[in-house]
């Protein structure tokens, strides 16, 4: 053979021992990225951010328990991933059962968390490359109450809250957040970190108040009542009238002469009790005012006291509109 065609051949030669080499260092550099372990998680990850709940569960394979779906998808599901930050995806480790675990590290509110991801290789495609798929699991759940409610905000998404509970299928990492912000009634945020699969997570309890817009419209209400009740114990000249305050006297009062006013007016105290919402007795003073005769020296001369009054009211509250009825007892 001529020592052309020895190079020539020798030529082919390394050149197909490159594309040999490059193909082994392609399909390991696909291998290592997107038909690694960690491509699902990638993608899961994404889903996630996005919103996407249907995708988020068809990679994860995971079963659905009985719960409320509604932090699953949307706006929920956007908002729990959208509180992750310095996200890393580490290295695989291998597991028994030719499974192998991803870790994903983040901060959730400058908190350093770690969850571990299990998949195991499911095949290959075009002979080289490798595919993998999370091992199939259960999403967990977050149980929230709430004290003389039936609606909440978790997650900025309105839901209801059956006899005040409800339980929300969630994914995984996560941040889930729950309020009450109405017009009436609010509780404070309190939220729960989600970093696993079977790591139980603290029920979300949020202790309902009455807002102030509520005490200022059940005070005025109430000082419509006292109003009221003044000045009809004024029209129908009664020192005792249908009212919760009232004055004893034992001596002739000139008729005409009467004259009732709320002094102090009460302050309102809202808080639940036993499934409902109650106005603590309601303190106040009033004043009346007269001509009397002493029935023992007929001289006439005024009569100005203040006397102090309590009573109770019944509270309902239906959306938007608010009814106090006063509990007299004569």
């Amino acid at each position: 053979m001529s020592q052309a065609l020895v190079r020539i051949a020798a030529g082919w030669l390394l050149g197909l021992m490159l594309a040999i080499a490059g193909a082994i260092v392609a399909v390991n550099l696909v291998n290592d990225t997107v038909a690694s372990p960690q491509q699902p998680v990638r993608e899961y990850l994404g889903a996630l951010q996005s919103g996407d709940g249907g995708k988020a569960l068809g990679l994860l394979r995971a079963t659905v328990p009985p719960s409320n779906a509604a932090m699953l998808d949307g706006t929920a599901l956007q908002t729990a991933a959208s509180r992750l930050a310095n996200v890393n995806i580490g290295d695989a480790e291998e597991r028994p059962g030719s499974q192998v675990m991803v870790p994903l590290e983040y901060t959730i509110d400058g908190s350093r968390l770690r969850t571990e991801f299990l998949l195991q290789k499911t095949g290959t495609e075009w002979i080289f490359f490798n595919t993998w798929a999370f091992v199939p699991s259960r999403l967990p759940t977050v149980d929230v109450t709430v004290v003389n409610a039936s609606e909440a905000t978790v997650n900025g998404v309105d839901v209801n809250m059956p006899n005040g509970r409800n339980s929300f299928a969630v994914f995984y990492p996560g941040e889930y957040e729950a309020t009450v912000n109405g017009e009436y009634f609010s509780a404070p945020a309190t939220r729960a970190t989600v970093t696993a699969r079977d790591v139980p997570v603290a029920p979300l309890n949020l202790l309902t108040q009455a807002t102030d817009e509520l005490k200022t419209d059940v005070a005025a209400k109430v000082k419509e009542f006292l109003d009221g009740c003044a000045a009809q114990a004024v029209k129908e000249q009664k020192l005792q009238p249908d009212c919760p305050f009232y004055f004893a006297s034992n001596n002739r009062v000139q008729d005409g002469t009467i004259k009732w006013s709320v002094t102090e007016y009460p302050n309102v105290a809202i808080e639940p009790f036993d499934g409902r919402w109650v106005v603590a007795p309601l303190d106040g003073k009033a004043k009346v005012e007269a001509l009397q005769q002493n029935l023992f020296t007929g001289a006439w001369y005024p009569l100005d006291e203040e006397v102090d009054f309590s009573f109770t009211t019944r509270l309902d509250v239906s959306g938007d509109t608010i009814k106090v009825t006063p509990m007299l007892s004569f």
